[in-house]
């Protein structure tokens, strides 16, 4: 039954290896890293890594290169900003569907270098050895959304049109993402290192609003493009922001003990 309502709102997976491949890897790895999190074993270029790093002595991280967290930032962003910026002069009249996915791709990512160039406050470090796979992966990423949508062209329409859906979606995520990254940014005075815990908006009842309402944009991305690939990265997605939340709710319940409220969840208001 469930099988049979799929034409309805998505377009058939296209015949490319590579394509499928992706849907499968992009999944699996976005979910195996959420799990890593939640685990406590972090990525180079979070937060709870930095503290961590700083603990250990200097002599460990001697062979690392390392990026200041901004310029890290930064490589991890522009090259998937300007995938979508060519694949607008390469893939050229076509449809609306198309046009969408690429404009909230490219508007995704300007924001990010907007918020790293103009809104966040750095006081770690990040290891190249880690900026350049993330980065990476968010530039195979974004073009394999852009591909796989381009090939999706060849198949009729779903019968459920969700592209107005879609588009609500991602403006109410990237707006409430952008909201409270502008609180995260106002919490921390200029030089000031210290963290505190955030108040504001939905901080009041999740310690990660910013990754739900990232959450709330890709879905809406998958809506504008309604394409296997695109759902398979969104569900990747939401793995690994719930192990991201989860591990830094458990994160400042140990740095702030009885400071931090217990009824703060890590992502969804009252539930998780």
């Amino acid at each position: 039954m469930a099988i049979s309502f799929l034409p309805t709102i998505i377009f058939p997976p296209p015949s490319s290896l590579f394509v499928t491949t992706m849907s499968i890897l992009t999944c699996v790895s976005l979910a195996n890293a959420g799990y890593m999190e939640a685990k406590g074993k972090h990525m180079k270029y979070s937060k709870f890594f930095n503290v961590m790093a700083s603990k250990q002595p200097s002599s460990n991280n001697k062979q690392e290169i390392k990026l200041s967290s901004r310029n890290g930032m930064l490589l991890l962003y522009t090259p998937a900003f300007l995938v979508g910026l060519v694949a607008f002069a390469f893939f050229n009249n076509q449809d609306l569907r198309f046009v969408m996915l690429i404009s909230t791709l490219t508007v995704h990512f300007f924001k990010r270098i907007l918020e790293v160039l103009l809104v966040h406050k750095y006081s770690g470090f990040m290891a190249l050895e880690t900026a350049i796979p993330i980065s990476l992966s968010y530039t195979l990423s974004t073009a394999t959304l852009i591909y796989a949508q381009y090939l999706s062209q060849a198949f009729p329409e779903p019968t459920l049109d969700l592209k107005n859906v879609g588009t609500v979606l991602f403006f109410v995520g990237i707006m409430g993402n952008s909201y409270h990254h502008l609180i995260l940014s106002n919490l921390r005075k200029e030089g000031d290192k210290e963290y505190k815990i955030p108040r504001g908006g939905l901080f009041d009842l999740v310690i990660c609003p910013h990754y739900l309402f990232e959450i709330v944009e890709f879905m809406g991305v998958s809506c504008i493009s309604q394409a296997t690939f695109s759902i398979s990265f969104t569900l990747g997605t939401i793995f690994y922001l719930t192990g991201r939340s989860y591990a830094t709710r458990e994160w400042y319940s140990a740095k702030f003990g009885e400071k931090f409220p217990n009824d703060v969840k890590a992502l969804i208001p009252y539930i998780f």
